[in-house]
């Protein structure tokens, strides 16, 4: 008996041991109330916060708290929703979306989450960045004083563009505006100008294409490709943008230059007013997000 008793004794001071080394997580859940077009309505979450990751613990996929309402919370679903039922568990991660970023990506293929897509392995970077954040105010930035070349001579000779400066490239179909974007990244080689190619909705062969015309020109060596395909959920397409801009602040922040190209932003207003109208939002003028031109 004396042996029993103290194996038990034992047990238990063990468990009191183990007792404050255990960390204890709070999450708010909360219950899939409807599902459709790539948008969850979620009934419970009471602590979310706005753009906080959600996680669908049934199947792993993850949400975006994006809509905070009275009664419900609208998550557009970074994945396949065809995966999510009505009645599923919804976990709060305490997370705001962000995405890695620095030198590790260089030369990468990533989707608007910065998960590599490239089969080339794991990124391998410790830093992230929120995606949505406050962009510095036009007092506090430097005027433009440095020249970027675009290679084509009459581009450069008429049109003043300069390091800082924003500028839309605006024409028909096919009438070669990402070659004029592609072109440009090619011509930073040796420049100490890192550029990131956002690709929003595009094939997956126009993007492999793009890709190879670098790698053939040396220009994958300063380029990041953020890629958010036709076939992607327009979630991912809305948060390709701000992504890539994420990844271009951490550089400019590092006292680096960054040329990012968002191509194109129609695809994106698309994708926005696909969200806005599913979660009974205004779409805004022309479904155009007015802060993704502040970016």
């Amino acid at each position: 008996m004396a042996s029993w008793a103290d194996e038990i004794s034992a047990i238990i001071e063990k468990n009191i041991a183990d007792f404050g080394g255990n960390e204890i997580e709070t999450a708010s859940v909360g219950t899939v109330v409807a599902v459709s077009d790539g948008i969850a309505r979620v009934y419970g979450l009471q602590d979310v916060k706005y753009l906080e990751l959600v996680e669908f613990p049934r199947t792993g996929i993850m949400g975006l708290a994006f809509n905070l309402e009275e009664e419900t919370v609208s998550c557009p679903i970074l994945g396949d929703y065809t995966h999510i039922r009505e009645d599923d568990e919804v976990r709060t991660t305490g997370r705001v979306i962000s995405v890695p970023v620095g030198d590790a990506l260089i030369g990468r293929v990533v989707n608007p989450l910065g998960e590599p897509i490239d089969d080339r392995g794991p990124i391998v970077t410790d830093k992230t960045r929120p995606v949505e954040r406050v962009a510095p105010g036009v007092i506090t930035r430097k005027s433009v004083d440095t020249p970027v070349q675009t290679g084509i001579k009459a581009i450069d000779s008429m049109i003043p563009i300069g390091r800082g400066q924003r500028e839309l490239i605006i024409g028909d179909r096919q009438t070669g505006k990402s070659a004029i974007a592609i072109d440009t990244i090619i011509n930073q080689k040796g420049k100490d100008l890192i550029c990131i190619y956002v690709a929003i909705g595009q094939r997956n062969s126009t993007v492999a294409r793009t890709r190879e015309i670098l790698e053939q020109y040396g220009a994958m060596e300063h380029t990041i490709i953020v890629d958010a395909g036709a076939s992607d959920p327009a979630p991912l397409k809305y948060l390709a943008p701000y992504s890539g801009c994420a990844m271009g602040e951490e550089f400019m922040e590092s006292g680096r230059d960054a040329l990012i190209i968002y191509d194109d932003l129609s695809k994106h207003a698309e994708a926005y007013r696909n969200i806005s109208l599913i979660i009974r939002r205004p779409p805004g003028r022309e479904a155009y997000p007015g802060d993704v031109l502040f970016v």
